[in-house]
């Protein structure tokens, strides 16, 4: 399925939109449209380039918020 992400292809580089490719929820899985998003310090930090373990592009986002869409437990 399709997803428009924030993408960042380089350390100090502006994020990107761009529609990526998603896979469908797995056994024990559920889809959820993420409604609210931020991007936190330690995003921040890897986005900085200070984060030696990080590579790109990459998708900076582990907080966020939505509805569940679709439930596959």
């Amino acid at each position: 399925m399709k997803s428009r992400a924030a993408i960042a292809f380089a350390a100090g580089e502006p994020l990107q939109i761009v529609e990526i490719d998603v896979a469908p929820p797995k056994a024990g899985e559920v889809l959820i449209k993420i409604t609210h998003t931020d991007v936190c310090h330690t995003n921040a930090f890897t986005l900085s380039g200070d984060d030696p373990e990080w590579v790109f592009p990459t998708v900076l986002v582990h907080e966020g918020s939505g509805i569940v869409v679709g439930d596959n437990r």
